[in-house]
């Protein structure tokens, strides 16, 4: 890997990176691990409990959000990859308009139609602002495309088969999310507040290579991320006195911030959320909706990735409008369409 008039030591310490690449971090290995070891000793599990009727509840929820989310994880994961991996660099800067105004909208829709998770879509973003692409499409795309690509809109269609319209409302809220915060970026951003990302040249290595490093890079920490949420709803679902959920899930407004703060906090990827709020019974559409609008566009790995890649003082703005604009736009959808 080489960067454009990088001195000669720092280039070689790159290709040496590229040739001995540095392991795996251990903790996606260990949630993976310990998401495997529930679902294969979820019988012996149930046995040690006895009859402990919370616990083996605890255990149901955990397994089957599980097993229903990962058919759906690996199918976003492999996509993402093989973009990463095959589109061309600077194919999508080429496909969209020159007038920001009209980029966003074409960048929204493009997100729509290249799937990725939103571990994925802040590095894409990044390289599409290096590659010349307008910020505010760049952010527009960084927004839609792991929140209304047809991997995580089938996958909300199976999590809630009684409720079809849910998808709908999803695809419009997450959506709309983006492209207005493309255009507020447009209006009242600064270009002090966002730290380009340097121009990077890849060499070396074959695309099958770095298909491969890249979906078994996202599916450890997308799996890890999955393991924890389904751990969060399972724990809730058992241990949340059931009044008290009734209390907030009665209330329209207070249930909708309840979960979308909920979904900042458990940080679920984009191909798993559908399965983590739809286990979350009392609450009404209208804030699972929230929960799924949210999740994608602001969470807590979020926040740190695009503070790593576009600057803290980026970051402390974005996250903060973008949970408000979600917050709104589930309101107003939720309203219209559930």
């Amino acid at each position: 890997m080489a960067l454009d008039g990088m001195p000669a030591d720092v280039a070689r310490r790159q290709r040496e990176l590229q040739r001995n690449p540095p392991p795996l971090p251990a903790a996606p290995f260990l949630l993976v691990g310990l998401g495997v070891a529930a679902l294969i000793g979820q019988f012996a599990f149930e046995v040690l409990v006895g009859t402990n009727e919370a616990m083996q509840t605890w255990s149901t929820i955990f397994v089957a959000i599980v097993l229903q989310a990962i058919p759906f994880l690996v199918l976003g994961v492999v996509l993402s990859a093989a973009i990463s991996a095959f589109v061309p660099e600077g194919a999508i800067n080429r496909a969209l308009p020159r007038r920001p105004a009209l980029a966003v909208p074409v960048a929204g829709l493009a997100g729509a139609a290249l799937p990725g998770c939103e571990c994925a879509s802040v590095p894409v973003a990044g390289r599409m602002i290096a590659d010349g692409v307008s910020s505010p499409a760049a952010l527009t795309f960084l927004l839609s495309a792991p929140a209304v690509n047809p991997v995580v809109l089938v996958a909300t269609a199976v999590a809630f088969p009684q409720a079809p319209g849910i998808v709908l409302a999803r695809f419009v809220a997450s959506l709309a999310l983006a492209m207005v915060m493309g255009w507020l970026w447009s209006r009242f951003g600064r270009p002090e507040w966002l730290r380009p990302p340097r121009r990077i040249h890849i060499e070396g290595g074959s695309r099958w290579q770095n298909f491969r490093l890249t979906a078994q890079h996202d599916f450890l920490q997308a799996g890890g991320f999955l393991v924890v949420g389904a751990l969060f709803a399972a724990t809730l679902n058992v241990a949340v006195d059931p009044n008290w959920s009734s209390a907030v899930a009665g209330d329209p407004v207070v249930s909708v911030l309840v979960l979308g703060l909920l979904a900042v906090l458990l940080a679920v990827c984009s191909e798993a959320d559908a399965f983590v709020v739809a286990s979350l019974t009392g609450f009404s559409m209208t804030a699972k909706l929230a929960f799924m609008v949210v999740g994608p566009a602001v969470d807590l790995k979020l926040i740190a990735m695009q503070a790593g890649t576009f600057g803290r003082r980026f970051a402390v703005r974005f996250a903060p409008a973008t949970f408000a604009a979600a917050i709104a736009l589930s309101l107003l959808v939720g309203g219209l369409l559930l």
